[in-house]
């Protein structure tokens, strides 16, 4: 189980991890509504290296890249529920809408997106190798979304509360 971590917290973290001799794996994103694609995916990131952290979105950046009534559940709740993750070693909500300045602070030796970004379109693909790491993309587990998620959801018949 991982821990919630401010930015600094997570520099510190990441110097004894470097002093220990281990590797990082980071990922970022908005992790709205957990569900089983996202443990596969952090799984998978997991298993490339010695511990996974994990960047979330905040609130503001997550309205303003998934539109109106996006996030559903808050940053910090959000964090709380993937730092709980045996596969995450810990969890950092960030206020920039990319990881570049994240990256730049960590430099992880590894940096993992989604099969869906290809690693040439990736915003951070610049600063993780300049800062002497490299990208994986993995591929996410079929048909699961959280868009997916919301749209069964709406689906659903009977009253709304």
């Amino acid at each position: 189980m991982g821990n919630l971590l401010t930015r600094f917290q997570a520099i510190d973290a990441r110097s004894a991890l470097t002093a220990a001799g281990k590797t990082l794996v980071f990922t970022n994103g908005h992790f709205d509504l957990l569900h089983a694609g996202h443990l596969d995916y952090l799984e998978k990131a997991r298993a490339l290296g010695d511990a996974l952290f994990v960047g979330v979105n905040s609130d503001a950046v997550t309205r303003a890249q998934k539109g109106a009534g996006r996030p559903i559940v808050p940053a910090a709740e959000r964090a709380r529920l993937l730092a709980a993750l045996c596969c995450v070693d810990a969890a950092i909500v960030f206020e920039e809408p990319t990881a570049i300045d994240l990256i730049t602070a960590l430099r992880p030796e590894i940096y993992v997106k989604g099969g869906d970004y290809q690693a040439s379109a990736l915003p951070e693909r610049e600063t993780v190798e300049r800062t002497g790491g490299r990208v994986v993309l993995i591929d996410f587990l079929a048909g699961h979304s959280t868009s997916t998620l919301i749209a069964k959801i709406r689906a659903l018949p009977g009253p709304r509360s």
